[in-house]
């Protein structure tokens, strides 16, 4: 699958990622993206702790509930969200984003259909996606690959994407390839007619915690229209402060595995509860956590479906 040998990967990565952040990145994945405890803002990582996995996915069949996350994880709904500016240009006004995170597109062989199913016929400018192509947060992600190659066919405008906790940086080559464009601490400009806003993106906040929000929004002149990516929500406050005006973000899943009405046991995020869901405000800044749209440590939802959002900016 992969388009790229060993040596080939880290050719590309030389040319396309400041030197820091490769050694980083390269470091981390190396020695310690397996661990169950340390590293990251969070002291304790579910998803490495592969023995729990088994435990819950045991204690669902046993309760007869198994069958039925499984299919409630295949049930993607659209969601439609509107984000007012203030400064917005008219060109711009109804630029539709299509938002799609935490695709551990190879928990299970139908995921990547059930995601294309789900946005095949969406009408949208730009697609973007918030992180955790793979399941798994280390080893072989050839079949995560494979599944993101069979999705894009269904994708049928530029993409743009960040790395999640769950995301090796070897995979940038292979991605690019598809003609997604990465954003590692990364700004581009879009343009319509005589207007533009800008896209950044910032590295895995974290397990890795490789983001540079100074690096990623150092060409964003001031006053104009800015959004960020992010795999996680928890460095909300840092990108107000850094006068973005919209960040999208995911990793949470909604809590995944919830109680009636929908109240998460655990986002699995070090921030407030406030921005692990939806949107949501902070100072001028206005985000939105995605629930994802797939699933992570076992393959099955309860009281928190899977979704993809359509985002349209608006005057206002």
């Amino acid at each position: 699958m992969s388009f790229f040998d060993e040596q080939a990967v880290l050719a590309y990565l030389h040319k396309r990622v400041a030197r820091w952040h490769l050694k980083q990145r390269l470091g981390i994945e190396q020695f310690n993206e397996a661990r169950v405890f340390g590293q990251g803002r969070n002291f304790f990582h579910i998803e490495n702790w592969y023995s729990v996995h088994s435990l819950i996915r045991n204690t669902l069949r046993l309760l007869l509930l198994h069958g039925r996350g499984r299919r409630n994880a295949r049930r993607i709904q659209l969601r439609n969200n509107f984000f007012p500016l203030k400064h917005l240009s008219d060109e711009f006004d109804g630029f539709t984003l299509l938002h799609i995170s935490d695709l551990h597109l190879d928990m299970a062989s139908d995921i990547p259909a059930a995601i294309s199913d789900a946005i095949r016929d969406l009408d949208y400018d730009i697609c973007v996606i918030t992180g955790d192509f793979r399941a798994n947060t280390y080893g072989d992600y050839l079949p995560a690959l494979k599944g993101m190659q069979e999705l894009r066919g269904a994708i049928n405008k530029p993409v743009y994407a960040v790395l999640g906790n769950h995301d090796s940086i070897c995979m940038v080559p292979d991605l690019e390839k598809m003609d997604i464009r990465l954003l590692l601490n990364e700004t581009i400009a879009l343009e319509k007619a005589n207007s533009v806003i800008y896209l950044a993106g910032i590295d895995d906040p974290h397990y890795y915690r490789a983001d540079n929000l100074e690096r990623a929004s150092e060409q964003i002149p001031d006053g104009e229209v800015s959004i960020l990516l992010s795999h996680s929500p928890e460095i909300y406050r840092h990108a107000a402060y850094t006068d973005f005006d919209v960040m999208l973000s995911g990793h949470t899943h909604g809590g995944q595995i919830c109680l009636p009405g929908g109240v998460a046991l655990s986002y699995n995020a070090k921030c407030s509860r406030s921005v692990c869901r939806g949107y949501w405000r902070y100072e001028q800044l206005q985000g939105y956590t995605s629930v994802g749209a797939g699933s992570c440590v076992v393959d099955v939802r309860f009281n928190c479906p899977p979704e993809v959002t359509l985002h349209k900016l608006v005057c206002g």
